[in-house]
Parts: structure tokens; sequence; C-alpha cells
């Protein structure tokens, strides 16, 4: 199970939209999710961008993922694996706001084309269908 995305929170939850990343989260969502989310500087433990980064990127990309960065900021960067990462971030190497922003990008990705297939059709339906149901707070 994946950490919610708040701090302190050891995993996501229905009950609050803004600790979890769905599949039918507009790309806006994802960007705003990521950017509020708890990623302190040189911290692994409780760390869920670096937890989603484990399971999630590293999981789907297990050849390795290159990070985008400004010139200023060391330039780009491919990380073979968890730990190169992990390790650069630990030593302040790599600094959260490039995390987040990479992460962003990756995230939508990954979930464009369920976008695409939720988008029209019978899936279309499908998902209003499913949303229709959701409990309104």
């Amino acid at each position: 199970m994946l950490a919610g995305l708040k701090e302190g929170q050891e995993k996501m939850s229905k009950s609050d939209p803004d600790t979890a990343i769905f599949m039918e989260d507009s790309a806006e969502d994802v960007k705003r999710k990521i950017k509020k989310a708890y990623c302190p500087p040189g911290v692994e433990e409780g760390n869920p961008c670096l937890d989603w980064i484990k399971h999630v990127v590293f999981g789907k990309l297990p050849g390795g993922w290159t990070l985008n960065r400004s010139s200023e900021n060391g330039g780009d960067v491919t990380y073979p694996n968890y730990k190169a990462l992990a390790d650069d971030f630990l030593a302040g190497a790599l600094h959260p706001g490039d995390v987040k922003a990479n992460l962003i990008t990756t995230l939508n990705n990954f979930l464009e084309p369920v976008r695409a297939h939720f988008a029209s059709g019978e899936a279309k339906k499908l998902l209003e269908l499913v949303r229709s149901y959701a409990v309104t707070r």
C-alpha cells in the first residue's frame, strides 16, 4: 500500500481525496496534489513522494528514470534505480522541487492512456455511472 500524500499518513484515504492520486484525476488534480504533498528535503522515512517514486515510478520504469532539471540545478540526471535517487536526495543533491515536478510529469504520463480510454464510448458512460454513486460530504 502506498503512503498518503500528507505528512504522517501511512496510507491513502478515499475520505480525503487529496491524499491519493486516482485514475480519473485530471492533470491539474495530479499537479495540485503532488505540489502540496509532504516531501521534506533530505528525509526518506515517511516521505510519500519518495514512496511513490520507489513503488510506482521504478515499478513501471525498471530501466531508470530521467529527471529534467534546469542547468542551475545540475541539469538532467538519469537514475538507474531507486537507491541512487534516494542517495542523492538524502545528500541534498536532489531538491524536493525537482522531485515533485518530475513526479507530476511522470504520473500524468502514466495516467494519460487511462484518461483517453475513459473519455468516450462505453468507458465514459461507465465512469459517469460510478461517479454518480459517490457520496458527497
